[in-house]
């Protein structure tokens, strides 16, 4: 029996570091654009995906449940939008992702520059939600470029994901992480050991905000690189937030349209989890 889950922890970190070196060639630029610009990203649309993601996201911060010092992104990648309407409810956030490239992206904005999508239309659809003008996106800008204290590098495999002392000792208040650990990780119990890693980030307690893939295999992480990912289900999902501590307290999913699948992924839908840490 040991030697079996030896085997199976082996098999584990070989399809952790085999992911690994095929991130490699991940373009931020790419990404973007195939997954943040129209019609994925058309904010005339109510059934286009990203103002659903940030409605959800909206809503969640907005409830009243969701508070305290520290919010933190797992797996930022080279987007934004998943702390827009969080930096208005915490002091200070901090973003993480395992690539330079990604890191890079992130620093660019935050230091005043453009970077590789301009964000303009997200911040203004936030505002809107938030019940401003969409004139006020420019303060919002501004709140989240002083909000953001870190970006980091983080490894979600890890069981120290983060390096020692990046959090206070509590942990953070909440944590986010959009499309992250489902792909990174080779299948389910990586996916699960990854969902456990980041949860040592979080104060009892504290919230996860979760959004991920369901039934998705691959996406394009840049022109001809087909990044795996674990196909997941809503069955799936709850039961792995169940397995590493978390009590789910909302789920909310999305079926993408038929124009929406524009050969850049096979995914069918959207999850988005709201859980607490028990």
């Amino acid at each position: 029996m040991e030697k079996e889950s030896e085997k199976k922890t082996a098999d584990i970190d070989n399809g952790v570091v085999a992911m690994a070196v095929r991130y490699q060639g991940f373009d931020p630029a790419a990404y973007l654009q195939y997954n943040y610009t129209p019609p994925r990203a058309d904010f005339q649309r109510s059934d286009s995906i990203v103002p659903w993601k940030l409605s959800c996201l909206h809503k969640a911060f907005t409830e009243g449940d969701i508070d305290g010092d520290l919010l933190v992104d797992i797996g930022t990648g080279p987007t934004l939008y998943q702390v827009m309407s969080g930096c208005e409810v915490f002091r200070r956030v901090i973003l993480t992702d395992f690539l330079e490239v990604n890191r890079k992206e992130l620093k660019t904005w935050l230091g005043g520059g453009s970077g590789s999508l301009d964000w303009t239309p997200y911040l203004e659809y936030v505002c809107q939600l938030e019940g401003r003008s969409s004139s006020a996106a420019s303060d919002k800008a501004s709140r989240l470029r002083s909000a953001v204290t870190d970006v980091l590098p983080i490894d979600v495999h890890r069981q120290q994901p983060l390096a020692s002392g990046a959090l206070p000792p509590t942990g953070a208040d909440c944590l986010v992480s959009c499309f992250c650990l489902e792909s990174v990780s080779p299948d389910v119990a990586s996916f699960n050991r990854a969902l456990g890693n980041i949860s040592t980030l979080l104060r009892l307690g504290g919230h996860l905000l979760l959004i991920g893939a369901l039934g998705e295999s691959f996406y394009l992480g840049g022109p001809g690189l087909q990044i795996p990912v674990v196909p997941l289900d809503e069955a799936q999902v709850c039961n792995s937030l169940k397995a590493t501590g978390f009590a789910l307290v909302q789920l909310s999913v999305y079926t993408l349209p038929p124009d929406m699948r524009v050969g850049v992924d096979d995914v069918s839908g959207v999850f988005f989890a709201k859980a607490r840490k028990l």
